[in-house]
């Protein structure tokens, strides 16, 4: 009878455990999901907004932006650069850019940098 009883007591207790294995694995999937990062559909609309005007809608640079020798957004040297720096030349202005930490949120300014990322596929 106590072997039995120990039997139960450990194919109980290797239920259990997996139960809150599983409870959790499936927890951290949903946070996942739920936050998947820079919404790329947000991050088009300030770029559109915030940097289109001089940056051009493909980053290469409007006629605005190209007489006031802004750079290709998606030239291999950019892209090179470090996220912090980008991030930080968008928080902070550069030359003739006026910063923008006063008006987007630290969020948007890195969904910025992700966006430019992406830029370089597109030339």
């Amino acid at each position: 009878m106590t072997k039995d009883k120990t039997e139960h007591h450990v194919i109980f207790g290797s239920t259990m455990l997996l139960g809150i294995f599983v409870g959790l694995t499936l927890f951290v999937v949903s946070i996942v999901r739920a936050n998947p990062g820079p919404d790329g559909a947000a991050s088009s609309t300030t770029f559109r907004t915030k940097c289109a005007m001089c940056h051009g809608p493909d980053g290469s640079g409007s006629e605005v932006g190209k007489s006031m020798n802004v750079p290709d957004l998606r030239s291999p040297a950019l892209q090179r650069l470090p996220d912090a720096e980008l991030a930080q030349v968008i928080s902070n202005g550069k030359g003739g850019m006026p910063p923008f930490k006063g008006s987007l949120s630290e969020d948007q300014i890195h969904s910025l940098v992700s966006y430019i990322r992406s830029l370089h596929q597109k030339k």
